[in-house]
């Protein structure tokens, strides 16, 4: 698969060009639920925490107190999703993101396959296009979780860039995407492919494929959590997640 072949088209997108977030593309997630799996500390809000400014999509994460029931959350931010409204299987996914820096911050751009309500976690498969943690700005990941290769096991790559002539990941936007097809997922930083996952290689493992049917698109600022750890007053706040624009792209006659 080419990143700049001309067969890619666009089948769908968010430019962010409006004066709010278009809710016919994209749902909240709501709450801390259990720390999502990963003990993490943020309160997900719906809409408080998002805003489309200059043609962008800011996902900001605040350190302020929002009670829940009989708990108290020391952190707020957003989570959205196209579950229900939109999902793909294969093709190109990508978004122009610029990152907060902070130890403790925890922004992704992922997927999930769109059975996770009827198989759970991991069987649907979960496809990390981009993760970032908010303490190392030269440092990017991707990732898949699936049955056998999920949480501390997943299968997961870092793409670094270069300090001598780039800038990093908090002070420049960068193109993070995947190209996806029914054999492979492989993982790109503008141009450049750093980390690819085979149907073969798994099967060769003996682990279960699960990325042969539709999933939907995530973007979110994490607070804390399992993987490198939890901010500290040093960590500034609000924290802003920048998002330029989401598109899908199809191969042409496919």
């Amino acid at each position: 698969m080419n990143i700049s072949d001309p067969k890619w088209k666009l089948v769908w997108s968010d430019e962010f060009d409006g004066k709010e977030l278009d809710k016919n593309k994209w749902r909240f997630d709501i709450g801390n639920n259990n720390g999502w799996g990963n003990n993490e500390l943020q309160y997900y809000t719906e809409g408080k925490n998002v805003k489309i400014e200059n043609g962008m999509l800011i996902i900001e994460a605040r350190r302020e107190d929002v009670k829940d029931g009989n708990r108290t959350y020391n952190y707020t931010s957003s989570r959205i999703k196209t579950e229900g409204l939109f999902s793909v299987q294969y093709g190109k996914v990508e978004a122009r993101i610029k990152f907060p820096y902070g130890k403790g911050l925890w922004p992704a751009f992922w997927m999930l396959g769109t059975n996770i309500r009827y198989v759970g976690w991991p069987m649907c498969g979960e496809i990390d296009i981009v993760e970032f943690l908010g303490h190392d700005k030269w440092t990017v990941y991707g990732t898949i979780h699936g049955p056998g290769y999920n949480g501390g096991k997943a299968i997961s790559k870092s793409f670094k860039a270069d300090a001598t002539k780039d800038k990093s990941f908090v002070d420049e936007f960068y193109v993070y995407g995947i190209m996806w097809n029914e054999d492979e997922v492989v993982w790109y930083v503008n141009d450049k492919i750093y980390h690819r996952v085979s149907r073969e290689s798994l099967e060769k493992q003996e682990k279960l494929w699960v990325f042969d049917q539709p999933f939907f698109i995530i973007l979110n600022l994490a607070v804390g959590g399992n993987w490198r750890g939890y901010p500290t007053f040093e960590t500034p706040f609000p924290a802003r997640m920048y998002v330029d624009y989401v598109r899908v792209y199809k191969l042409e006659n496919e």
